[in-house]
């Protein structure tokens, strides 16, 4: 884990995350913790995340998602160049889920 984000007050919200159990439930808690632009400012990077990992090339990515050119390459240092891999592991998780719901 990033040295930055080893505070227990960090913890406990990521701690308090993990007891959230529908779509409902994390919508309603990240209604009440986030402003609406900190909640679009995260949902923007993990859709740019998401379509970095799907090889879309950076001018389609700028053209539907509204991210800077520099919040591109940040999330793809991070998709790339961390060891953390919390992208990649959200994105098997919900690959599984859509598989199961296609099921």
């Amino acid at each position: 884990m990033n040295a930055n984000l080893n505070e227990d007050s960090l913890l406990y919200l990521f701690k308090a995350i993990t007891t959230l159990e529908t779509v409902d439930e994390c919508r309603r808690f990240f209604d009440d913790l986030c402003t609406v632009p900190e909640l679009k400012a995260m949902s923007q990077r993990l859709m740019v995340a998401k379509l970095l990992n799907n090889g879309v090339v950076y001018s389609k990515i700028v053209e539907e998602t509204g991210a800077s050119t520099a919040t591109i390459s940040r999330v793809n240092r991070s998709l790339n160049y961390t060891s953390c891999e919390g992208y990649a592991l959200v994105f098997d998780r919900l690959k599984k889920l859509e598989d199961k719901e296609e099921e």
